[in-house]
């Protein structure tokens, strides 16, 4: 996403009309696989059953949500881009995976043991040497503030998200996340006259909204039904070492000594933390379902991504 960010920008392309852009179309083409679901309700193995009905009070927590949390991470992150290096806003934002756990950990949803901490030292530990490994560039206090906000903003996403998704089809909720966020940025930028868009920036927001929001939005929070906030987090860290690769195919980059360690640390950290399993305290707060239920290892492969919720 931070690739495709400065491309947008250097097409002439604004924070704002960007954003509004990219959640526009990446609402469009959610619900367009809300509805196919609901058609085929039977249920192909690509589209799964149609979800149950949800209240009107999930589906205003879900597109606030939108509006506030993601709206707020997505405008402080491509806000940095404009002052810091890609791979530094990248690292940055990489402070997110330990302020989940430790908010996991402060709402009693997963336990603290050495062995999932050690795992998530060494998963931050292989994306800092990936990222620093290629040079962070100067450290503007602006664009350092708006990165660090935006892992705090994206924690606190998460963490609410990981309350809402057990009661939420993945796809309906990915729908209106990004509705949410399309109106806070359309309404931004129709009060700011900043709704401009050059020709040539059209194709970076089509690849920001299906390769940076659509699929990302959807697998996340399919994963985040399957294993939890924290271990989904501690996954995710794999994406630095996708955005170094893609850097070296798309710019010719070469990596270092010290990024081809930090992508062993953070694949040797996932498959670390997948092999032994982990133990998540999902959330009881509100839920239809009664008590907490707990998940112990990975899910089957199989196993229903977002089964909804019946009361």
């Amino acid at each position: 996403m931070a690739i495709f960010a400065k491309e947008a920008y250097a097409a002439g392309l604004g924070v704002t009309a960007l954003l509004a852009a990219r959640f526009g179309l990446a609402a469009s083409l959610l619900w367009t696989l809300v509805a196919l679901r609901a058609r085929h309700a039977g249920g192909g193995p690509a589209l799964g059953a149609a979800p149950a009905r949800p209240t009107r009070r999930v589906v205003l927590a879900a597109l606030g949500l939108g509006a506030i949390g993601y709206a707020a991470q997505a405008g402080l992150f491509f806000s940095a881009l404009r002052h810091i290096d890609a791979s530094l806003t990248s690292l940055l934002l990489y402070t997110y995976p330990a302020l989940v756990f430790c908010g996991a950990v402060a709402l009693r949803r997963e336990q603290v043991t050495p062995w999932k901490a050690s795992v998530l030292l060494l998963a931050s530990a292989g994306a800092a040497l990936v990222l620093l490994g290629g040079g962070t560039g100067g450290l503007a206090a602006t664009g350092v503030a708006l990165a660090l906000g935006a892992g705090a903003t994206y924690a606190i996403y998460v963490l609410v998200a990981e309350a809402i998704v057990a009661r939420l089809d993945a796809f309906l909720l990915g729908a209106l996340v990004a509705t949410g966020a399309a109106t806070t940025f359309v309404a931004v930028g129709l009060v700011g006259g900043a709704l401009a868009f050059p020709a040539g920036g059209w194709i970076w927001i089509a690849a920001i909204a299906l390769f940076s929001t659509v699929l990302p939005v959807v697998t996340f929070m399919v994963g985040m039904e399957r294993v939890g906030a924290a271990t989904a987090s501690i996954v995710s860290t794999v994406e630095p070492v996708v955005t170094a690769g893609l850097a070296v195919a798309i710019y010719s980059e070469s990596l270092g000594p010290l990024q081809i360690l930090g992508g062993v640390l953070v694949l040797a950290a996932v498959v670390a933390l997948q092999s032994r399993g982990t133990r998540a305290l999902r959330p009881a707060v509100g839920s239809p379902r009664g008590p907490a239920h707990h998940a112990t290892g990975p899910a089957p492969a199989r196993a229903p991504a977002c089964e909804p919720a019946r009361g």
